[in-house]
């Protein structure tokens, strides 16, 4: 299939590895040219190596998602390299592991900072551009806690919660000028992050990873962690031309995972 985005421009957060490096990769394997952003150059650096050896086209840009200053900046050094940002990829780091009462309203604070509000003012800057062209893909990766709240990670099912609210009302707002806004769900995707999380719960626990690795597994009805490609495939056909009449929506890449309807 052709996803019609060959002419296309993408800007992918948090792509100098994991989930945003997989999407990087499938946004340039169907023929995008591919900003690829991360919080260090060298994370960045070796995606868009992975991407012109194989053929694609891609920037690196060293980027520190919480300094709003810096984004303006950034985001027009983007625009001089590769053009236009058509298809914006939100993906930023998760919070610590924490209940949700007790946490000190500093740390609140921090984290909404860090993973809430730069997505919502990046967003507002490469809209502009989006509603010029009559064309955009708004895509924010978040959490299956924001569906089935996971135990002991209560900033993250909260904060990133806010970022479903606002995609949804954005997909309202943004629709008439051809640009849809989903939000994405991995499940447990085989990253660094999910093997954080699955050390953190052996240890509390008093258990082996290897264990509790099993044991997430067996709950998942496909058996298996999914993996970054299997997540980035997924994205690319969200921002593709096929997928023109989906927005608002919520897509779970989960093998099955969340139990709900």
């Amino acid at each position: 299939m052709d996803l019609g985005i060959a002419t296309k421009t993408a800007l992918v957060l948090g792509a100098g590895g994991g989930l945003g490096g997989a999407i990087a990769r499938a946004l340039a394997a169907e023929g995008a040219s591919v900003a690829v952003a991360s919080r260090t150059l060298a994370g960045a650096v070796a995606t868009v190596t992975a991407i012109t050896d194989a053929g694609g086209r891609a920037e690196a840009f060293a980027w520190d998602l919480a300094d709003l200053v810096e984004m303006d900046r950034q985001v027009s050094l983007v625009e001089q390299r590769l053009g236009g940002i058509d298809i914006l990829i939100n993906m930023t780091g998760g919070p610590k592991p924490t209940p949700v009462s007790g946490v000190p309203a500093v740390e609140w604070t921090s984290y909404f900072q860090s993973i809430v509000l730069p997505v919502i003012a990046l967003t507002d800057r490469v809209l502009p551009g989006m509603r010029q062209r009559q064309w955009g893909r708004i895509i924010t990766s978040t959490s299956s806690g924001v569906i089935a709240p996971i135990p002991n990670l209560g900033l993250s099912n909260a904060l990133r919660s806010t970022l479903v609210g606002w995609s949804k009302t954005l997909a309202r707002e943004v629709g008439g000028d051809g640009i849809t806004a989903n939000i994405v769900l991995p499940g447990r995707i085989m990253t660094g992050r999910i093997a954080f999380l699955d050390e953190a719960k052996a240890t509390r626990d008093g258990r082996a990873v290897a264990d509790v690795t099993a044991e997430s597994e067996a709950a998942i009805p496909l058996g298996r962690y999914g993996t970054p490609d299997e997540y980035g495939k997924t994205v690319a056909f969200l921002a593709s031309e096929a997928a023109s009449y989906i927005t608002g929506s919520t897509i779970r890449i989960d093998g099955g995972l969340i139990a709900s309807v």
